[in-house]
């Protein structure tokens, strides 16, 4: 089998191949590489790699695996960390020049688990400096280009690993979220990206341990990817007060789901969120091809009174507690987006603070209640569709000013208030070509019927033309000029000198 042909097969053919030791994890990774060093070079998504590491666990993977040793579930595959998570011996920037030469000596614990489950840590994914916005550009590392075409953002955060799932360079990479990081660029790259319930993939980092607003989570091409590496991120760990035991087969293998069972909510905006004509008009034509999917389909959304005060005040208080220190004694090793978030946040009065919880708990409980009468929620996944890397964030929409620059992805913090699981779903391209996104969000602690639901939307959608996932054109990326060799390419490439 080609190099080409491995990296477009999916996560699970290839642990299937691996296991019936038709090809080799060294084939994979090999495969891997090759595809890296053709398209890489114009998108910039992968930032940092440890091949010699890699090279020596697919070589003991294929020893394992010729032995007919017990492999574990993830044994042979290639993945990309998100890098703003430690990877031992692997460079970990978080997109910041305080970190630009930080080699940790231990993995974060989601690492180790996907270690421990026989996953080959290849690389390091791109990602604003600590993951503040939805674009992916920092000052270490530039920008990562969208694979439909490089002049234009891929979203954020974790805009990186959508790429580099996007283009077949990785067959399954790791993101987070707060206000929408594994679903915006899922939406703008045409892969899927799943925000699960908070504490389900546990984190020993959370600098407000009780805070439901941070997730860790997978990325992958396909939903039965993404829940077969979800089963092997999913755990309880006792650093993370969210955590709790977690029966990870609930996830794979995924049950039916009959979508003809299902009563849905649609909703354009959540009754409060900035969405563009254009969206709206891509939201109402692929409701209008998939409403014979499901049993019953509504027109309503819950209740989102109070919801962009909550989260801008909730968003800040996670900002503090993870920057405020550094803000206090090296400020110029900061970025000014980071800078002007620290400062938003000593802004905020311990009412204010206050106020925020008690509207998000209200949040919660009324979403909670308005999946009494629906089964799932349908939004579009992000306000706009893809604009250029050189614009971190819009301030309008449609002419329209914008209260702050994250105001944009309301769609994906009301979800996050709520603490609902949602996933984002490609589903066919604009008249430009580009990707479109769906949002779906099930019930609360529902992660496993979402997916089992995701996965027949996502079948029932490849037999519809206008809604099937859109593939980027390869050959025409390898083609084209470095990201590094883009004008406007360097353009955070002082932030952070002291």
């Amino acid at each position: 089998m080609t190099d080409a042909a491995l990296c477009d097969l999916s996560a699970l053919e290839l642990r299937r191949l691996i296991g019936r030791r038709d090809i080799s994890p060294v084939e994979v990774l090999e495969a891997c590489l090759a595809r890296i060093e053709a398209i890489n070079p114009a998108l910039n998504a992968i930032v940092a790699m440890d091949v010699d590491r890699a090279r020596m666990e697919a070589k003991a993977a294929e020893e394992a695996a010729r032995r007919g040793d017990r492999l574990g579930p993830l044994s042979g595959l290639v993945i990309g960390v998100k890098d703003l998570e430690e990877t031992a011996g692997l460079r970990t920037t978080y997109g910041s020049r305080q970190f630009e030469t930080f080699v940790p000596a231990e993995d974060c614990g989601m690492v180790a688990r996907l270690r421990a489950a026989g996953a080959i840590v290849l690389a390091k994914t791109n990602t604003p400096e600590f993951g503040a916005g939805a674009n992916t550009v920092n000052p270490v590392y530039g920008p990562t280009g969208n694979p439909f075409d490089p002049a234009l953002s891929c979203a954020g955060s974790s805009g990186g690993s959508a790429v580099a799932l996007a283009t077949g360079m990785l067959p399954l990479a790791t993101g987070s979220d707060t206000g929408g990081s594994l679903r915006n660029p899922a939406a703008w790259c045409g892969v899927v990206g799943f925000r699960p319930t908070p504490g389900l993939v546990p984190s020993e980092k959370r600098g407000s341990g009780w805070s439901p607003l941070p997730v860790l989570g997978p990325m992958a091409r396909t939903v039965p990817d993404l829940a077969f590496f979800l089963a092997a991120m999913a755990g309880e760990d006792a650093r993370d007060p969210l955590s709790a035991p977690v029966d990870a087969s609930r996830f794979f293998p995924l049950p039916e789901c009959d979508l003809a069972s299902l009563r849905v909510a649609v909703t354009e905006d959540f009754g409060f969120a900035p969405v563009s004509a254009e969206v709206r008009a891509l939201f109402r034509d692929r409701i209008g091809r998939i409403r014979h999917l499901f049993g019953e389909v509504i027109e309503a959304s819950p209740d989102m009174t109070g919801a962009d005060e909550a989260f801008a005040v909730l968003r800040a208080e996670g900002m503090l507690a993870r920057h405020l220190p550094t803000y206090r004694t090296r400020p110029h090793m900061l970025g000014p987006n980071l800078i002007a978030n620290i400062e938003e946040g000593l802004g905020y009065s311990l009412a204010d603070h206050a106020r925020a919880h008690a509207v998000q708990t209200a949040i919660a409980r009324r979403v909670h209640a308005f999946f009494s009468r629906v089964d799932l929620i349908l939004s579009p996944a992000m306000a706009v569709q893809p604009m250029p890397w050189t614009v971190l964030a819009p301030m309008e929409i449609d002419g329209v000013g914008l209260r702050s620059y994250y105001h944009w992805l309301a769609l994906a913090y009301a979800v996050t208030l709520a603490a609902h699981p949602a996933i984002v779903l490609p589903c066919g391209v604009d008249s430009r070509g580009l990707p479109f996104g769906l949002q779906l969000v099930g019930r609360r602690r529902g992660d496993a019927a979402l997916l089992a639901a995701a996965a027949a939307a996502e079948r029932a959608f490849a037999g519809i033309p206008e809604c099937r996932r859109p593939l980027p054109d390869l050959a025409a990326l390898a083609a084209m000029p470095r990201m590094h060799d883009r004008p406007g390419a360097d353009m955070l490439a002082h932030v952070g000198r002291g």
